[in-house]
């Protein structure tokens, strides 16, 4: 009797193991209710109680867990952990009140006539406790991820294309005049943001999409001729949704991917076209590059570029992030080198902020997130990031100058999506928001599976 018959699957039909299943499930969960960064979001409390769910899963059900010593992605998130657990420990009010900012609450303890009160470092202690339990978001993620087998880590980018797809197609709906109401995040009805609350977040979402699309179109031992159309449909879909977001940043970090790419897949379509005349791949190459100017120059014409519109109609003076800047260094210097507290930049630039920046909004963020990082966690915060710089930049330059074979497709991709991520930090805080927190940690494993990447078999392999 056929293992069919007796009820069991072919074997070539691979059952997903538990940790692939788990992170399915989350990712499923991020992308319905993920999109938003907001504390009071009810998005939040989806997200986090489906993250503990799976990590309890796994830890009754799953594998061995994988090892963090040797894992530079884990002792990061270890580390990031450790800011504000240490920021909320209470301390006494001898060293509080050597800490530098603090004199405003001394002299208001002081004219009330209380004693000075044990205080965490953190001067928003509620903001740095919410703080802490957002990172069970990419604490689960790694450890779904990094529970993976190399087969499920390469089934990886399928899966994250799918909730990419899934985002534009929403964005899509939304530009087209329905007003999509998510009640698990803080959007606004008239933008084109899909599932996220910020249109420059879903803007990046698109562009790390025009990364993972060249990966899935090209990877397997054997190209598959079908998967070239799919791949020019789906890149230029995804650019011109992001002209239609009306994010002026995702514009470049668009044009920036498109290019990383044709990088990343560049090899493997000139190998494919080894036996054709030698000038067929830039003339592929430069059709594509025209296919997509035709298209852009249409959405122009027919006024659906909303982000070339705003990008010409910006005035400097008037943007929030120039305006707000000086604030933001001043605040910078009064709190370092220990911080004013991890997540409390709201309620603390409203306390420093100067009266010709009052207006009916809130300025939510620095719109920096490296510097609002020094602001928050102090020179412990900066030596973080600098630290994740570094082993970013040389595990970058390991697979980069690596030799052109297939197998360094996932290291590559994870470092390109993490330079997106850190370029769009710059102005913005994506990685704030749970879905690309997710997103981020899964291309530091990408990144970090340089090891993998060898001559040798792989477990179960026969030599």
């Amino acid at each position: 009797m056929s293992a069919t018959s007796q009820g069991r699957l072919p074997k070539s039909i691979p059952l997903p193991s538990v940790p692939f299943a788990l992170l399915a499930v989350l990712l499923a969960a991020l992308w319905l209710a993920g999109g938003a960064s907001r504390a009071d979001v009810l998005g939040q409390v989806v997200v986090r109680s489906v993250a503990w769910m799976t990590v309890i899963i796994l830890l009754l059900t799953g594998p061995r867990l994988p090892r963090v010593r040797t894992d530079p992605v884990a002792l990061l998130l270890l580390f990031t952990i450790a800011l504000p657990a240490i920021q909320l420990v209470p301390l006494p009010p001898e060293i509080w009140q050597r800490l530098p900012g603090r004199d405003v609450f001394i002299q208001a303890a002081t004219l009330s006539g209380q004693a000075q009160p044990w205080r965490p470092l953190t001067i928003v202690p509620g903001a740095t406790l919410n703080a802490l339990a957002s990172l069970i978001v990419p604490i689960a993620t790694w450890l779904l991820a990094a529970s993976l087998n190399y087969d499920e880590r390469r089934r990886l980018p399928g899966m994250l294309l799918c909730v990419v797809i899934a985002t534009m197609l929403v964005g899509l709906v939304q530009f087209s005049g329905i007003i999509y109401d998510n009640p698990f995040i803080n959007d606004t009805p008239w933008e084109a943001s899909g599932t996220f609350a910020n249109r420059n977040h879903f803007a990046l979402f698109m562009a790390i999409g025009c990364l993972l699309v060249p990966t899935w179109g090209f990877a397997g031992e054997r190209l598959a001729y079908w998967r070239l159309p799919a791949v020019a449909g789906l890149l230029l879909l995804l650019f011109l949704t992001i002209l239609g977001s009306g994010s002026r940043a995702g514009l470049g970090l668009g044009v920036v991917a498109l290019l990383l790419g044709v990088i990343l897949s560049g090899q493997r379509i000139r190998k494919a076209l080894t036996f054709y005349p030698s000038w067929v791949y830039p003339t592929l190459v430069a059709a594509f590059a025209a296919i997509i100017i035709a298209f852009v120059s249409l959405s122009v014409m027919a006024d659906r570029a909303v982000s070339i519109n705003r990008a010409f109609a910006l005035d400097p003076g008037q943007d929030m992030r120039t305006r707000g800047l000086p604030t933001v260094l001043s605040m910078v210097k009064t709190y370092f080198p220990f911080g004013s507290g991890l997540g409390g930049f709201d309620p603390m630039f409203r306390m420093h902020e100067p009266f010709e920046l009052l207006a009916p909004t809130y300025f939510n963020h620095a719109h920096n997130d490296f510097l609002e990082i020094v602001l928050d966690a102090g020179l412990p915060g900066a030596v973080l990031v600098l630290a994740a710089f570094a082993w970013w930049g040389r595990a970058s330059m390991s697979v980069w100058t690596a030799g052109l074979g297939r197998t360094y497709a996932l290291p590559r991709l994870g470092s390109a999506t993490i330079f997106l991520v850190m370029i769009a930090s710059l102005f913005d805080y994506p990685a704030r928001v749970p879905l690309i927190m997710a997103v981020t940690v899964i291309a530091g494993i990408w990144l970090n599976a340089t090891a993998e990447v060898t001559t040798l078999p792989r477990r179960g392999q026969h030599l």
